[in-house]
């Protein structure tokens, strides 16, 4: 006689049995995905989505003998969306672990929300503010994907020693990782010399940069720009119409491949900017060509995997390891997932990458400047690799806490 699975269920209700001793109630375990599927950095959230899938798939879409279901959570890279998206998934969807946020205020919201579910393991996406996880941080929130000021190790030094660049200005969002990657680049190249005379802090979702690039002085050697997304296209468009002279410097979502693909004639301001990040389009290693081939397959899939789909593929194929650890067992709260998550150490596409106390990726880091290939493309061209950068870029972490909170004013080098 078959018994259907609702009445079985029933069933064990009524005579007491737990879900363990019920084989269905076992075989499969949910994991949240929140990324930016709505606004301005739609396009960064779905191809996160390509890299966290191409982590899955890799498995088989199974850990631990169990299958993996996916429960999606769309933002729109504001905190409040954020914490909505994660609230859903969590107290509606019922997952007890989750992978996200995306971005900057994102991930600082998440991580104060992760403190209100302590039962509930939080993995970064690719969200890179600083004090997600350097001040104040949640037990529960780990980030194997590093953090914005991370990705600028070596950038600075290389603006004033290679390119020669003396004094810069910065146009970015104003929000706090373009905060965190102005921080990084800065702390170098104030330290080499540089000054950086004016700053440009711009809202999220900004369409007329005209005034914006009014207020450049004339008098820079170079720009440096830390806009994602719709914002950067729209940035580096308008500054090619305004007959901009003046080189580039980039954050490493201005020259990521969510926006180095996009239509226009922003090639003729962007090839040959120096950049830095986790990822280098031209990386000979044959663990990230594995990867490259991988996440092509992917529907819809730029040329080579932009630093999201790396940063969230990274962050699965953490979870997914540590997963397996414990049988995908997470029945005590996530407390044997949060050990082994805590003592992770594997090797990436782009190198090895661990822990510090702070939970928080020591990884290397990807030097680059951008390229047009022979197919017409624009990509981002190794030039250097800064291995294993921690998140106080190699500073004593009382004397980095020194250095103060990343905001609109600090760093400052006039």
């Amino acid at each position: 006689m078959r018994i259907h699975r609702r009445a079985l269920l029933a069933l064990a209700v009524a005579t007491g049995l737990t879900a363990p001793s019920l084989a269905f109630a076992e075989d499969s375990i949910k994991i949240g995905l929140l990324a930016t599927f709505e606004g301005p950095f739609t396009v960064l959230g779905e191809d996160g989505e390509r890299g966290a899938m191409t982590a899955i798939e890799e498995v088989g879409g199974t850990v631990a003998g169990k299958k993996i279901e996916i429960v999606k959570g769309s933002s729109d890279a504001s905190p409040d969306s954020a914490v909505r998206a994660a609230r859903k998934l969590v107290e509606q969807d019922g997952v007890k672990v989750l992978v996200g946020p995306l971005s900057g205020d994102e991930g600082i919201a998440v991580k104060d929300y992760a403190k209100t579910q302590p039962d509930v393991t939080f993995i970064n996406g690719t969200s890179a503010a600083q004090d997600t996880t350097l001040r104040d941080p949640a037990e529960n929130f780990f980030r194997f994907s590093t953090d914005g000021a991370q990705w600028m190790a070596g950038l600075g030094t290389y603006a004033y020693n290679e390119k020669g660049y003396k004094k810069v200005a910065t146009v970015a969002e104003d929000y706090s990782f373009p905060y965190t990657q102005v921080f990084g680049f800065m702390a170098e190249f104030c330290k080499a010399g540089g000054t950086v005379p004016s700053k440009s802090w711009v809202p999220i979702g900004n369409k007329d940069y005209s005034s914006v690039i009014a207020a450049i002085p004339d008098d820079v050697d170079a720009i440096y720009v830390a806009l994602g997304g719709a914002d950067g296209v729209n940035f580096l468009t308008q500054y090619q119409q305004a007959g901009g002279s003046a080189p580039l410097i980039g954050g490493s979502i201005t020259v990521d491949q969510t926006v180095l693909t996009s239509k226009g004639k922003i090639r003729e301001v962007v090839i040959g900017t120096p950049s830095a990040g986790p990822v280098a389009d031209t990386n000979d290693a044959p663990e990230w060509k594995a990867f490259v081939e991988a996440y092509k397959k992917q529907p819809n899939a730029f040329p080579s995997p932009s630093l999201f789909a790396h940063g969230y593929y990274v962050d699965m194929k953490a979870t997914l390891l540590a997963l397996e650890q414990v049988g995908a067992d997470v029945s005590d709260g996530g407390a044997k997932l949060r050990e082994a998550l805590s003592k992770l150490s594997f090797d990436t596409p782009t190198g090895k990458v661990s822990l510090d106390k702070n939970r928080n990726a020591i990884a290397d880091i990807y030097l680059t400047e951008v390229a047009e290939g022979s197919d017409g493309n624009l990509y981002n061209k190794l030039v250097k690799v800064v291995p294993q950068v921690n998140q106080t870029l190699g500073i004593p972490e009382e004397e980095f806490l020194k250095l103060g909170v990343v905001g609109r004013d600090n760093p400052s080098c006039p």
